[in-house]
């Protein structure tokens, strides 16, 4: 695809291929920051061919898979069938950068949300931030730099840090816990078979649950309310 490629056109030409692009495993960060924590809902955003959101689905969690790719959800919706959750995910199609899935989640889910076309990541992570519901989890996770090994790189892209992100999302003061915000070397496999390593980093915040209503104290014992 040339540059003048639409978002859509873009990731529908890189998942309308034979063959699958992803293991269709999930992710490790999200295995490492989520097990262990309470299945609610879950929106998945950039879910591509699904394993994210299917590995949530098999944990117990109500789940919706965005991506901009129609192509990418029906791979991921098969995979869903396959495993016997097509239940348990809903897929939807958004355009992150104009159209942002309604609701509130327990876990708002952002995984390698990077783009070779336009995209205004920072706003999208606003808008993130913005579904979590009161006491849920935003869970970021991008890339910190390029392969080790990469040939020919490109030095001008700039891969923000956790703070970076963390400073983007201009999230209001003592509404946030900051749970992890970490950068870290992971290992993955390349098409070729190589097995290569790659800095990563995670931001997990949790969100201050609501207040709760102020309630009347109760009477005295031995005395009635006037009427």
């Amino acid at each position: 695809m040339g540059e003048a490629a639409s978002a859509e056109e873009f990731w529908d030409g890189r998942y309308g291929g034979g063959e699958r692009i992803w293991s269709g495993r999930p992710n490790e960060a999200l295995v490492r920051e989520v097990r262990g924590m309470a299945p609610g809902t879950a929106l998945d955003l950039g879910c591509g061919e699904g394993g994210d959101a299917i590995w949530l689905a098999g944990q117990g969690w109500r789940v919706v898979g965005v991506d901009i790719s129609r192509k990418a959800l029906e791979r991921a919706a098969a995979h869903a069938e396959d495993a016997g959750l097509a239940g348990q995910v809903e897929w939807r199609r958004h355009d992150l950068a104009a159209d942002f899935p309604a609701g509130s989640y327990d876990l708002v889910s952002a995984h390698f949300l990077h783009s070779p076309v336009e995209m205004p990541r920072e706003a999208i992570l606003r808008s993130a931030a913005a579904a979590v519901s009161p006491g849920g989890v935003l869970l970021v996770v991008g890339h910190a730099g390029w392969p080790a090994g990469e040939a020919d790189p490109d030095l001008d892209v700039h891969f923000p840090t956790p703070d970076e992100v963390h400073a983007s999302l201009e999230l209001p003061p003592g509404q946030w816990e900051v749970l992890v915000a970490s950068e870290y070397e992971r290992e993955f496999t390349d098409p070729e078979g190589r097995v290569r390593t790659r800095p990563d980093n995670t931001l997990k915040l949790r969100r201050a649950k609501a207040p709760t209503p102020a309630t009347a104290p109760a009477p005295a014992p031995g005395r009635t309310s006037a009427r």
